[in-house]
């Protein structure tokens, strides 16, 4: 292990004790902000800091094997240990080069997933509720809680648009690979010629600020508008105006909520997404002038990019970032994502770890 790499490893050791007694203190139990963060940074270095612990324990294996081999009776016994050592410390090596990548600082975050339903009309709208569905089963699976904000329903049984909040630990490290175009190919119910369509939806996974004051919103640039809700072909739902749209008036952002009977919680909800979606718009500007000079293998996230396809007729689901086809999409479509979403951060990681070998060099 380079000795640059050792010394930041007994900073961050250090650093894990440091945050264990700040999450025990009176302080961190008084502001539930500063115990979020701390607690997130707790989370973040206690696998490191037990990889470097036992990268340690099999360094001093290694020394006192080698000790061992100064006894002809211990020979054997001391070069099995040797190996064995040497194997263990070339994998928390590995497992720490991984852990010292750069850390997307949203990686810990609740996110904001927003399913569109896009060209195809109503085919469009039943792929989108089978999206929704999807990540709701993925996130039953991985004991994530969800909150419908808000939804749009089709006549059909779809959804024209909805949005859900996914809280649990790590969410967005998971799921933030989704944003981008999902594209659909099946034989619609109403088709009578037995003809495939190809139909498709957009996706966006925003990480969620901790407080809504966390993104800086200028209220004066805001317009507020109530009206009464309806439900899906227009009927009347609600007596009162409780539904909320706002509109941040400099980007042209436009949020409505009105599943609430409550126009303080429907404007509540719909204050968190503004400011999911202008912390994502503000991200993706800068991605964007990140990629002018070196673009990700695994996409840009762009709205518009077409990312995965989902093919009935042959039950395969391929990634077109990756090149990775799966012949299991009713078990996708079930929420199990797991080995899509493994592929897309493996891939991820290989490129971060490219990147670092070529700056040593």
């Amino acid at each position: 292990m380079r000795p640059s790499m050792q010394a930041r490893l007994e900073q961050l050791e250090h650093r894990l004790g440091e945050l264990e007694r700040l999450l025990a203190s009176e302080e961190a139990a008084r502001d539930m902000v500063t115990f979020r963060r701390l607690n997130r940074e707790h989370v973040e270095l206690s696998d490191l800091v037990a990889h470097y612990q036992a990268w340690k324990q099999a360094g001093r294996d290694l020394g006192a094997a080698g000790q061992m081999r100064g006894d002809p009776a211990m020979r054997d016994f001391a070069d099995e240990e040797i190996a064995a050592a040497q194997a263990r410390l070339a994998d928390e090596e590995a497992a720490l080069q991984r852990l010292l990548l750069p850390k997307d600082p949203d990686d810990e975050r609740s996110v904001i997933l927003e399913i569109r339903a896009g060209t195809g009309g109503d085919e469009s709208a039943l792929f989108a509720g089978d999206l929704l569905r999807m990540y709701l089963r993925h996130a039953e699976r991985q004991r994530w809680q969800t909150e419908v904000l808000s939804e749009s329903p089709s006549e059909l049984g779809g959804v024209k648009e909805v949005i859900v909040r996914i809280d649990g630990d790590a969410v967005y490290s998971r799921l933030k690979f989704e944003s981008g175009g999902h594209r659909v190919q099946r034989v619609p119910e109403t088709e009578a010629q037995g003809r495939i369509h190809t139909s498709a939806c957009t996706v966006a996974v925003m990480a969620e600020p901790d407080e809504v004051g966390e993104v800086d919103i200028d209220l004066e640039e805001l317009r507020i508008d109530v009206f009464r809700a309806s439900g899906a072909g227009g009927q009347h739902v609600n007596r009162t105006e409780s539904a909320v749209r706002i509109t941040h008036l400099p980007s042209g952002i436009v949020v409505e909520c009105q599943d609430d009977r409550s126009q303080h919680r429907n404007k509540d909800r719909a204050m968190r997404v503004l400011a999911a979606r202008l912390k994502d718009a503000r991200q993706r500007e800068q991605h964007a002038k990140e990629a002018a000079t070196r673009r990700s293998l695994i996409g840009s996230g762009d709205r518009s990019e077409r990312i995965r396809t989902y093919n009935f007729p042959q039950g395969r689901v391929t990634d077109h970032r990756i090149n990775l086809t799966l012949y299991k999409l009713q078990q996708i479509l079930d929420g199990d994502l797991d080995e899509l979403v493994g592929a897309l951060v493996a891939e991820n990681q290989a490129r971060l770890l490219a990147e670092l070998a070529e700056t040593e060099h």
